[in-house]
């Protein structure tokens, strides 16, 4: 995948063009009304200049998982209702994304207009790739534009189907995360650091893996480092970890050393007896969990520690917390990491991209998410990407 041969539509005449622009609309919704508008918010620097340049913008999203054709529950129109507010101005829902209905909104638009184009799930060619369907999606478009870099994992008709039949290209949200990503991975400043969290090695193989071949410094939290603690040799007591995944956590630690990435793991932990809010609490040496407590977040001169690596080094990926930080008191250790990681970022020290719905969530609790260099939202193709795997959405516009 060349990513040098993505274009994008700066250098091309929109003005009067049916713009078939794939964003993703797949976001929180309770009774009718849109809770989570983050991604629209996204997409709106695309949608507004593309409008602006006199393109009429026909946007196609999935929303949803609808079983057996369309339903009320999986439709887009309270979405496409809060993204005409947020862009104050009418936007349209067509009652299909093909066919009469489909065409008969786009052939009343004018320059500058929006429309939204009902779920394309509703179709099962959607997630087939059925040529065909892609075709009938195809005939409301001049051109495409994907920016959808959070679908670009599936290789989906509205994602890499269209790519076939009309002239493509990448929108700026989809540009921007991927520039990101070859930011962090691919040309980084170094010394580069990732910190990777969450439950479970077992999740995050692959990640973990392709991480070592590409930092210098790998720093482990969350239940996944009592594995690779444990793996060592410690004892973690009561502690969430996978003890089916040593020989794995045995090899990463082997080919990091091999390739010359440090690993990084706590050097002590808050512990508990119980996994619930307000619990009683108390930070011990890694090698002294007592038999009846479960590691719920790293210590204080884990805290120190990570913050020091963290200053040695030019660019920081970030994908998972350092422990539960849902529960309190067990989300200082995330926190602190994350404040040191945004003052660093703030003083231009640092080069930061965090992604992934945790860390998203993370961020946000710690109050620092708008100080990292940038925040993917694009969950499961970021993972994707962090594992070193092609994106078919983004393949296919680089053909």
């Amino acid at each position: 995948m060349n990513l040098d041969n993505l274009k994008t539509t700066d250098a091309v005449d929109v003005s009067g063009k049916r713009v078939l622009y794939r964003a993703d609309l797949n976001v929180p919704a309770k009774d009718g009304v849109v809770t989570d508008a983050t991604r629209l918010k996204r997409v709106l620097p695309g949608l507004k200049a593309l409008a602006a340049r006199g393109a009429k913008v026909v946007v196609l999203s999935h929303f949803g998982r609808p079983k057996a054709g369309p339903d009320t529950e999986n439709s887009l129109a309270p979405v496409a209702a809060e993204l005409g507010r947020l862009l104050t101005r009418p936007v349209t829902l067509a009652a299909d994304c093909v066919g009469d209905a489909a065409q008969s909104v786009v052939s009343a638009m004018q320059p500058g207009d929006v429309v939204v184009l009902e779920n394309t799930r509703f179709h099962k060619g959607e997630e087939k790739n059925d040529p065909a369907f892609a075709a009938e999606l195809a005939k409301l478009g001049d051109i495409f534009v994907n920016d959808a870099f959070s679908a670009a994992h599936r290789a989906h008709a509205s994602t890499e189907g269209l790519t076939h039949y009309l002239p493509s290209y990448a929108g700026p949200l989809m540009m921007e995360e991927i520039n990101a990503l070859k930011a962090a991975l691919e040309v980084p400043k170094r010394p580069t650091a990732a910190v990777v969290g969450g439950a479970k090695v077992s999740t995050k193989i692959p990640i973990l893996t392709n991480l070592v071949a590409k930092v210098d410094k790998l720093l482990i939290g969350g239940g996944m480092a009592n594995t690779f603690l444990q793996s060592l040799g410690v004892q973690v007591a009561q502690s969430l970890a996978e003890p089916e995944f040593h020989s794995t956590a045995r090899e990463i630690m082997a080919e990091a050393k091999e390739r010359g990435c440090e690993i990084v793991l706590p050097t002590d932990a808050v512990i508990a007896r119980q996994f619930k809010e307000g619990a009683p609490s108390e930070t011990v040496d890694i090698h002294k969990v007592p038999i009846d407590a479960m590691i719920l977040d790293i210590g204080p001169a884990s805290i120190v520690n990570m913050a020091g690596h963290l200053r040695a080094c030019r660019t920081l990926l970030w994908n998972g917390p350092m422990g539960a930080f849902e529960i309190a008191p067990f989300g200082e250790g995330t926190f602190s990491l994350a404040r040191e990681a945004a003052k660093l970022t703030k003083e231009g020290a640092l080069l930061s991209i965090a992604g992934g719905g945790d860390t998203v969530a993370a961020l946000n609790a710690a109050g620092v998410a708008g100080d990292f260099s940038y925040v993917s939202t694009a969950g499961g193709a970021f993972l994707e990407w962090l594992e070193g795997n092609e994106l078919p959405g983004v393949a296919a516009l680089a053909r």
